[in-house]
């Protein structure tokens, strides 16, 4: 790469972090809903045209940060140990995550992460957002299983245990969160969602537990 394409490269990085973090603190200062993308323009010093070429949409400005995260359960599966199923690399790493008060697991009370959670609990557009991302997911993950039991893509089988390994860990994050937006500590809170993920996995378990081993 040469000086002058390293060094567009570092000024389109740097507008893009400029652009993000303008909109971010704007979002959860005034609401996601009360921001305009105009408004995040101007914070960030730059057209709204430009803004859409680094943002295509106004969520975008919102979820970007977080959208690896969804993909991160094709991630758990692919890299779990030699003869262990998919739902006990995505139970071992749940339950780790817990400790860690990773933002993964929803149990961080970090003021900044709950503000933000706070924010999309409030933003239909933001939580119909995340809806479809989860759905993405699954698909996603239903390939992979697929392709990792040598089944035909689209296999039923692998859709069903693609979702409910989706929505067991979706529900699980709902839970802290919702306790945690409400007051309760990442503390506090650690005992009941280590014991409420470990029972839901065990549930699961009786139906997942040898698949994709």
């Amino acid at each position: 790469m040469s000086d002058g394409t390293g060094l567009r490269e570092r000024k389109k990085q740097q507008t893009r972090r400029a652009i993000s973090e303008a909109a971010i603190s704007l979002f959860l200062e005034r609401g996601f809903d009360k921001v305009s993308v105009a408004d995040v323009a101007a914070a960030a010093d730059v057209s709204t045209v430009t803004v859409f070429n680094y943002f295509p949409t106004k969520e975008d400005l919102a979820l970007h940060r977080f959208e690896d995260h969804f993909d991160d359960l094709v991630a758990i599966v692919l890299d779990r140990e030699p003869g262990e199923s998919a739902l006990g690399a995505v139970r071992r790493h749940f339950l780790a995550g817990l400790d860690r008060h990773d933002v993964v697991t929803g149990l961080n009370d970090n003021e900044h992460f709950l503000a933000f959670q706070r924010m999309v609990l409030a933003a239909p557009s933001l939580r119909l957002r995340v809806l479809e991302q989860t759905t993405r997911t699954v698909d996603v993950l239903a390939a992979t299983l697929a392709e990792q039991t040598g089944s035909e893509p689209g296999d039923l089988t692998a859709r069903a245990a693609a979702s409910q390994l989706c929505a067991v860990r979706t529900e699980l994050i709902r839970e802290n969160v919702r306790r945690l937006t409400a007051g309760e500590t990442a503390d506090a809170v650690h005992p009941d969602a280590k014991l409420a993920a470990q029972r839901v996995f065990t549930l699961l378990e009786h139906g997942l537990g040898d698949y994709c081993t």
